[in-house]
């Protein structure tokens, strides 16, 4: 198997023992090589290593040839919208999304503002392991340009989307976790200008991740959950390290995962867009097809990764997508994972239909889900993916991710390979917590029995 730089969802390591100055080095001369001296966005959040790593990337990328233009700390999603609406030629985000804090990483934006599909991921990936680097002339080196508005034209474009009348007559009080990630400097200003309250929690930006892990889950939410009991908002809302997912918590103190918020946008958008097409990956709770299907609407399943389903909606002219891990893709806004975005939508349903959180998310279908996860080192994913593959025998197994297994009382679980960590992931759903518990112990015992023969 080639080597790959790429995983689900960009290129991400240990500062300074897997993604080293070196490393920024090689990796900003490939994507600059790859963009051919085009203008590129260049952002970063707010990891410890960031900077640092940022500075280098920028050094290779101009002397390329390429024109770098610093958008400074921004979300992830402020960078991809701002890479089409300022005309970028493409965009570098120096991010490790929710992984931990040692970790950093680089996600190459095209000009579209969406992520790289595989296909050009893998030209980058030639450039990089077989060093065919385009140095400029001395004469030719790229420019750095600095102090684009970047947050001001985000921030509008996301509150152009909704009914900012309709929001700010309601005067909702909001909790906010950004987790100390970069949503700290945007969600608070922006539920101010849609007539919020705001109080909020982990609320400045540190790389350290001192609050809680970056990846939020209803496990590591229990600050969030007593501050909006305990401030009596109407819901609180977290987010990762780049800003790209969120995750809601109702007034009640209950947090839920990110597929049953995006099933409430879904049930938006199509009473407003009937008979369209919706996109999530076979990671997704039944939950959403129940509600697309109810609405009039088509599911379509990916592959896992938050890429592949923006791509999926680019090339199927698809208006929505979104995953169980809070990343709503909202198109008319911009195809890809935006928690701001999926923040002012779940407001504006609230406004409109005058319930409380709760009550919505009660009038959803209900499943018992859980998720879990087991170690498995980089080089041992495939062999114990194969083993695991021929070991499961049921009626209806799916290998367009992992291993899929669905079972005739509308129970099933999924078990893939991270392509961010050394895990593999389980996810599993039924219908009742008995039921759910017993499969993911029934596999997670047989996934760390197979890398256990393997080591």
């Amino acid at each position: 198997m080639p080597p790959s730089l790429f995983g689900t969802n960009g290129i991400r390591g240990v500062a300074n023992r897997e993604l080293t100055p070196e490393f920024a080095v090689r990796a900003g001369l490939s994507i600059g090589t790859f963009f051919q001296g085009s203008r590129i966005l260049l952002g970063y959040d707010g990891r410890l290593s960031a900077p640092f790593f940022k500075s280098i990337v920028a050094g290779a990328l101009l002397s390329t040839g390429c024109e770098v233009c610093e958008a400074g700390m921004v979300p992830t999603p402020a960078l991809q919208y701002g890479v089409k609406h300022f005309r970028m030629g493409g965009g570098v985000m120096i991010t490790a999304s929710h992984n931990p804090p040692e970790y950093i990483g680089i996600k190459v934006v095209a000009g579209d503002g969406v992520e790289l599909d595989r296909g050009r991921e893998l030209e980058v990936e030639e450039i990089f392991f077989k060093e065919r680097y385009k140095r400029a002339e001395w004469n030719k080196v790229g420019r750095l340009h600095t102090n684009l508005e970047v947050l001001k034209v985000y921030e509008k474009a996301v509150m152009s989307h909704v009914d900012v009348e309709l929001i700010q007559k309601k005067k909702l009080r909001v909790a906010v976790d950004p987790g100390n990630g970069v949503m700290a400097i945007v969600v608070p200003q922006l539920l101010v200008g849609l007539g919020c309250e705001v109080v909020t929690v982990n609320a400045n930006v540190d790389g350290r991740f001192p609050g809680r892990d970056s990846e939020p889950r209803p496990d590591n939410l229990g600050g969030l959950s007593l501050l909006v009991k305990a401030s009596e908002a109407d819901l609180g809302v977290a987010f990762d390290g780049d800003g790209d997912r969120s995750l809601f918590v109702d007034e009640k103190g209950e947090v839920y995962w990110g597929d049953r918020s995006f099933a409430l946008v879904a049930q938006k958008f199509l009473a407003e867009h009937p008979g369209e097409q919706v996109v999530t990956p076979i990671s997704s709770s039944q939950v959403l097809k129940d509600v697309v299907e109810a609405g009039g609407g088509r599911l379509v399943w990916t592959k896992v990764g938050s890429v592949t389903i923006s791509r999926t909606m680019v090339s199927e002219g698809i208006k929505l997508g979104g995953e169980e891990n809070g990343g709503v893709m909202y198109g008319p806004h911009q195809p890809v994972r935006d928690g701001a975005m999926t923040t002012a939508l779940i407001l504006e349903i609230l406004a409109r239909t005058g319930k409380q959180l709760s009550e919505l998310f009660s009038g959803l279908p209900s499943y018992c889900q859980l998720k879990d996860r087991v170690p498995c080192p980089e080089d041992l994913k495939e062999p114990v993916l194969e083993k695991l593959r021929s070991a499961v025998k049921a009626e209806k197994v799916e290998a367009l991710d992992g291993v899929k297994v669905w079972y005739p009382d509308s129970s099933w679980i999924l078990v893939r390979p991270s392509g961010t960590e050394p895990i593999f992931r389980l996810y599993a759903e039924a219908k009742t917590e008995e039921r759910v518990r017993g499969l993911v112990k029934e596999f997670k015992d047989l996934l760390t029995k197979i890398v256990s023969n393997h080591r």
